[in-house]
C-alpha cells in the first residue's frame, strides 16, 4: 500500500445556528487513488474539500495532507501550501479574463518564484499535453466550456501538486464538454496523479473514481472501491 497522501482524523466542524457540517469523519486517501465525494446538497462534501483544501478548519480533529498538518497552518502558511502541494479545480473555472490562457498557467508558478522563462516552457508543454497549445494567446472568454476547463486542469497542475482537488469539474459544462472533461480526468488519474473529486455527477464518480465516498448528514455513509473503465488514451503530464 502506497503511503498516505490524505489523513483526516475525528474531524468536526460547526457552523453557527445549523447542524454540525461533519461529525467524527475520518478518511484516508493513498497516492494514486481517484476518489469521488458524493453526497446530497448540505451534506457535508464541500466543507470536507475545504478541509483539505485548507480553506477552513475544524472544531476538532485533525487533517494531514502530503505530511502537513493542514489544520495547524495560519493563513498564510495555508496560502503556500495550496501552492505547493495541492491543485484545485472549480466548477466555474476561476480563470481571470484580463490574462491570456499561457498567463493564467503559468501564475502559480511564479508565485512560488519559478523563473519566467521556465515557468512558461512548463506551461506551453501542459498546453500540449492537454490539446489547448493553439489557444495560448487567447482570452479565457473566447473558450468554449470544456476548453476553459482544460486551462483550469493545467493551471491545477502546474506546480506538480501532491494532490488534484476538484469541485464539482463537470457542473458548468455541457454534455459534450462534461465527457471531455472526464476522459481528461481518467487521463491523469491513469498517469499516477492522486484526485479528490466533490460532484453531484454519478457518470463523472462512476467513470472516473477508483473509491466512492458517500456523505449524508456531515457522516461517511458509505466508502466503497469501484473499477472505472481504464481510459482510451494516455496523457503524459511533463513533470
Amino acid at each position: 500500500m502506497t503511503e498516505p497522501v490524505i489523513e483526516l482524523s475525528g474531524v468536526n466542524r460547526h457552523f453557527i445556528d445549523g447542524p454540525a457540517a461533519l461529525r467524527d469523519v475520518s478518511l484516508t486517501v493513498h497516492a494514486g487513488e481517484a476518489v469521488a465525494i458524493l453526497g446530497p446538497s448540505g451534506s457535508g462534501k464541500s466543507t470536507m474539500l475545504n478541509m483539505i483544501a485548507g480553506l477552513d478548519r475544524p472544531d476538532s480533529g485533525t487533517v494531514t495532507v502530503a505530511g502537513v498538518r493542514v489544520d495547524k497552518l495560519n493563513e498564510a502558511g495555508a496560502a503556500r501550501y495550496r501552492r505547493n502541494k495541492i491543485g484545485m479545480i472549480f466548477q466555474f473555472f476561476n480563470l481571470l479574463d484580463d490574462l491570456t490562457v499561457l498567463d493564467n498557467v503559468v501564475l502559480p508558478a511564479e508565485m512560488t518564484g519559478m523563473a519566467r522563462g521556465e515557468a512558461r516552457k512548463h506551461a506551453t508543454g501542459l498546453l500540449e499535453t492537454l490539446g489547448i497549445a493553439k489557444h495560448v494567446r487567447a482570452y479565457p472568454g473566447r473558450l468554449s466550456g470544456g476548453e476553459r476547463q482544460r486551462v483550469a486542469v493545467a493551471r491545477a497542475l502546474m506546480n506538480h501538486p501532491a494532490l488534484l482537488l476538484a469541485d464539482e469539474p463537470t457542473g458548468a459544462l455541457d454534455s459534450a464538454s462534461g465527457e471531455e472533461v472526464k476522459a481528461l480526468l481518467r487521463e491523469l488519474h491513469a498517469d499516477g496523479q492522486t484526485i479528490v473529486m466533490v460532484t453531484h455527477d454519478l457518470t463523472l464518480a462512476q467513470t472516473c473514481a477508483t473509491r466512492t465516498v458517500r456523505i449524508v448528514d456531515g457522516q461517511i455513509a458509505s466508502d466503497t472501491r469501484t473499477h472505472p473503465p481504464a481510459a482510451d488514451t494516455r496523457v503524459e503530464v511533463a513533470r
